[in-house]
């Protein structure tokens, strides 16, 4: 696959402009000292205090991420919480060879990956059925606030194979660059484009399908 046209291709995916609206607001995060705030986290003197610091300036970020993957409300809140019990418990060998968030990113990812497993191995259901009966459940849900156009986007990702669908929400949601969703997924750049080349691709043409 010729990777520079792909990505022309991928700037302006034509049918996902349907969709712009949908993208998650979430506030920007105030630049904070990375390398500050790890050495407060790793002093038992000033770890509580820098740990609601932390919270307060990754918790919505986060919070998309995995409900992105869980669907789930009620799920993502337990994954989220989790997801930091598991930073607090781990900062200390946190080595500053990757970037804070990178870090907790790759935990949320982990975590929710583990608790959506875990739940579609409890009700013998494949995992790509158990999400999409998720995200039929998502109108019912009142935490749910989009419209049947995000509904029907988010039936389309739910029938991506893993990858590509975290490929795709971390670059389509959340505006990451590949060298940062490299770093969370341990996969190379030229990986994740084709990824995300592929999940467009599928995408649009579960659209068209749903929309025509």
């Amino acid at each position: 696959m010729d990777i520079q046209k792909a990505e022309k291709r991928l700037k302006k995916p034509e049918v996902l402009n349907l969709f712009e609206g949908s993208k998650s607001k979430i506030k920007k995060l105030v630049l904070i000292d990375e390398i500050a705030l790890v050495e407060e986290l790793q002093n038992i003197q000033t770890k509580e205090k820098a740990f609601r610091i932390l919270i307060k300036e990754y918790k919505e970020r986060l919070y998309w991420h995995i409900r992105k993957i869980v669907i789930s409300h009620n799920d993502t809140d337990d994954v989220l919480q989790n997801t930091f019990i598991k930073v607090f418990k781990g900062i200390d060998n946190f080595k500053q060879d990757s970037k804070l968030y990178s870090w907790m990113y790759r935990i949320a990812t982990n975590e929710s990956i583990t608790f959506i497993n875990k739940r579609a191995r409890e009700r013998n259901i494949d995992i790509t059925e158990m999400k999409q009966e998720l995200v039929s459940n998502l109108q019912s849900d009142r935490w749910f606030s989009g419209n049947d156009i995000e509904l029907i986007l988010q039936e389309a990702v739910a029938t991506l194979p893993e990858k590509q669908q975290l490929v795709f929400n971390m670059k389509y949601f959340d505006h990451m660059k590949y060298q940062e969703i490299s770093e969370i997924l341990d996969t190379s750049v030229g990986g994740l484009k084709a990824s995300y080349f592929h999940a467009v691709k599928k995408i649009e043409l579960f659209i068209k399908k749903k929309t025509h």
